[in-house]
């Protein structure tokens, strides 16, 4: 009882996982609903999700806003707004609002499904630890008969030989591991993090270096605006001079945010944020044109509005001088839109992607753990990961291709160290692969990612990283510290049992002491925060 009570406990994750994966769906056909079980739904029907139910299906919202809790797939306790063209997972769950999903993945294919069947894995994989203890549970039954045959040869006492055939306990040597490995895995699971096997969380202590993916994974992966300067032309030869009050500012993000209103370029996204941000309402704008590799114009209240790069600014009015403060912008890796007005340049937005904000302090706590060697591997441009290498202290390379980065993992290989690669898992699911330990960022509805990694953070938050150095460390203490209290035991318990101070009733009692131990020191490991 005592035994299946822990490893129970152990396996709810699997458990809890199961029992919340949804059973029906309201599927849209020839414009009824009917539900229907989810087995019957299939990638490109439209369901309908309505307030306080089950997303059943991994898919695109087409119609509708709501609140959804992703706990079950992200470990995030806080609900995130979803709306036309966001994706959502199976077995969230819906409030606030109804949607109209178009499906991807169903069944065993969703992200829901692909986790359970993770967890489920990782759960009947054996680690190097595990594989040692069967191995000595098979050579340790010998050495007791041989004790025993000696104690029976030397002593002449048959209630002592006996008690030492009943005072050894082989199968503590055989708990000492796995229940460690599912408590583990279980509680990792409900954070979030997707443990693929109990040989990762055991490499987790070899870990001396940390590569580290750029776009996406320290970064949001997305531009945002950095800086707003109005322009004006000042005296009689009209340079350009900053103009930098509250109100030119707002006019400024107006005048672009409304002209990039029907752009799709993630730059104009930016803007069209900011712009939202600072609680601007867009104006309508008329004869809209998108000019490819350029920006775009539109015309806003009788203003004829320009936005883009440079060369769509020289394309309007020629040779432009360089704006005051344009060169550092540029140096500090931002990119530039330049906004002109009937013909006249009249403002600079900066972009450029943001850290996340809680990777430094997840780095300093990396640190904490005794892991120095911290680089930073990227595609970007020398300036742009310079300055973000710099502002966390770690070293860097750069303008690398995903190939280059799988030679940068195997020259650390070959020169002895353990490596552990963070990446969003897409691009860089080749490096992840070969890594130590790959982990994933942010794997949610990404098969690839989930598929590379050794490890899969559900949700993207840097927090999750020490959070996983701790887990593997704490198990593998928790699996030593049983190992070595099992070997202990067992042989003072021969000993004693041998000797004759331990009577055969006794040893039968003493017996079970060992796995009731070892059990509840695992058992410590399901509640770890």
């Amino acid at each position: 009882y005592v035994e299946k009570f822990p490893t129970e406990r152990a396996r709810s994750a699997v458990k809890d996982l199961s029992s919340l994966a949804p059973q029906t769906a309201r599927l849209v056909k020839d414009d009824q609903e009917i539900e229907v079980p989810v087995e019957q739904v299939n990638p490109g029907d439209l369901v309908i999700i309505r307030p306080g139910e089950q997303i059943p299906v991994d898919g695109e919202v087409i119609a509708g806003h709501a609140f959804i809790d992703q706990a079950t797939i992200t470990g995030e306790s806080l609900p995130i707004e979803a709306g036309p063209g966001a994706q959502v997972f199976a077995a969230t769950l819906a409030s606030q609002g109804t949607l109209r999903v178009q499906v991807t993945r169903v069944g065993k294919e969703s992200t829901y499904g692909k986790v359970i069947k993770l967890v489920q894995e990782a759960e009947a994989q054996r680690g190097e630890i595990q594989r040692l203890a069967d191995k000595f549970s098979a050579y340790y039954l010998p050495v007791v008969i041989a004790v025993a045959l000696l104690t029976l040869l030397v002593r002449r006492d048959p209630m002592a030989t006996a008690a030492v055939l009943v005072v050894a306990c082989s199968c503590a040597f055989a708990l000492a591991t796995p229940i460690a490995i599912l408590a583990s895995v279980g509680a990792g699971a409900k954070q979030g993090i997707l443990i693929k096997g109990g040989k990762y969380l055991e490499l987790i202590p070899e870990i001396d270096t940390l590569l580290i993916d750029k776009t996406g994974t320290l970064t949001l992966g997305k531009p945002y605006l950095t800086d707003v300067i109005p322009l004006a032309a000042t005296g009689s030869d009209q340079n350009l001079r900053f103009n930098d009050s509250h109100e030119a500012q707002l006019l400024l993000l107006s005048r672009a945010a409304s002209a990039e209103r029907y752009s799709e370029h993630p730059l104009a996204e930016a803007v069209r944020f900011e712009a939202v941000q600072r609680g601007i309402a867009l104006l309508e704008p008329e004869n809209f044109e998108s000019i490819p590799g350029l920006g775009v114009k539109a015309d806003l209240d009788g203003d004829m509005v320009a936005v883009g790069s440079r060369r769509l600014l020289e394309s309007i009015n020629g040779q432009v001088p360089e704006i005051p403060g344009e060169r550092q912008l540029l140096d500090d890796g931002k990119t530039l839109l330049y906004v002109i007005a009937n013909g006249q340049p009249c403002g600079l937005l900066a972009a450029a992607d943001r850290l996340r904000p809680e990777v430094p302090q997840a780095i300093e706590s990396i640190r904490a753990l005794g892991i120095e060697k911290i680089e930073l591997l990227t595609g970007d441009n020398q300036v742009n990961a310079s300055r973000l290498a710099q502002q966390l202290g770690v070293s860097f390379q750069a303008e690398l291709l995903p190939e280059d980065k799988i030679r940068v993992v195997r020259e650390y290989q070959a020169d002895g160290h353990r490596v552990l690669m963070v990446g969003d898992g897409i691009n860089d699911a080749p490096a992840i692969s070969q890594a130590d330990i790959g982990i994933a960022m942010g794997a949610a509805g990404h098969n690839v990612a989930m598929e590379a990694a050794h490890i899969v953070l559900m949700r993207p938050d840097w927090e999750l990283v020490p959070m996983v150095l701790q887990i593997g460390r704490r198990t593998t203490r928790t699996i030593k510290g049983n190992i070595i209290f099992t070997l202990a035991y067992n042989f003072i318990g021969l000993s004693l049992a041998a000797l004759g101070y331990l009577p055969p009733i006794l040893a039968a009692a003493a017996q079970s002491i060992p796995d009731l131990a070892i059990l509840a020191n695992s058992s410590r490991l399901i509640r770890q925060k």
